[in-house]
């Protein structure tokens, strides 16, 4: 999961050095911590939020095949 989300973080960004993922194990969910350069926030979040929304509506998916919950969270 988190190198999916880090290559759709990076493929929308101007800075893609920038963009980092971690992993945070829950007990019932993993955490995906998604930090990129200030200035390509808006990117990743896109208008009204619809980037961010695709993003975790592909991450369900794919998690939802391995079988577990997880949730992504978008950091400044």
């Amino acid at each position: 999961m988190k190198t999916l989300v880090e290559f759709i973080a990076k493929s929308l960004v101007d800075r893609p050095e920038d963009v980092t993922v971690q992993e945070v194990d829950g007990e019932h969910a993993a955490v995906l911590e998604l930090r990129v350069a200030k200035e390509d926030l808006g990117k990743v979040i896109g208008k009204q939020g619809r980037t961010a929304r695709a993003m975790r509506t592909i991450l369900g998916a794919a998690s939802t095949r391995a079988q577990k919950r997880t949730i992504l969270e978008i950091l400044e």
